[in-house]
């Protein structure tokens, strides 16, 4: 992607007191695209192709932007969340989290035990806690086996999180 294009794209972003300077119709058209699911989609695994973490961001953007389908995106973000060449762990798994399905639960676990290196510095552990409470909005009982194993962890920003959300699902 060009510099050009990654200000296009930047232009969708809503800062405070600062309302976005594109529209997801102007991105759509200089792409030659009329659907920003199929757009964000494409920009991802192009992305992801040239292990680019800056391209990720903007598909991410336009993604948001567009108000795509997430379902789409599981395989590609569940394959993505992984590589430490990108920046964007923390907004995969908030992704992820909103699917609310029990094929998550994998990426999820692992982001409860894995920090990246960008995020090494992180003692308050978003990263999983965003994880946790992503687990906690999925049912079915593979989810409470996991939070229970998570009660037990060493971590205890991890062990708190997931009591309250094994309390929260009223399930201890």
């Amino acid at each position: 992607m060009t510099s050009e294009e990654q200000d296009l794209i930047l232009g969708l972003v809503v800062a405070p007191g600062s309302p976005p300077t594109r529209t997801i119709d102007e991105v759509l058209a200089h792409f030659g695209e009329s659907d920003g699911g199929a757009l964000s989609l494409r920009l991802l695994q192009d992305a992801m192709e040239c292990q680019d973490a800056d391209d990720v961001e903007m598909a991410l953007i336009v993604h948001a932007a567009a108000d795509a389908s997430d379902e789409e995106f599981l395989e590609p973000l569940t394959e993505l969340f992984p590589a430490e060449w990108h920046r964007a762990h923390e907004d995969i798994v908030s992704m992820l989290g909103k699917l609310r399905s029990p094929r998550t639960m994998p990426t999820l676990i692992l982001a409860t035990h894995w920090v990246p290196e960008h995020l090494g510095w992180d003692e308050n552990r978003a990263l999983a806690v965003k994880a946790i409470w992503a687990l906690g909005g999925i049912p079915g009982p593979e989810v409470r086996a996991a939070l229970e194993d998570l009660r037990d962890a060493e971590n205890e920003i991890i062990r708190e999180n997931a009591v309250n959300q094994l309390v929260r699902r009223g399930e201890l």
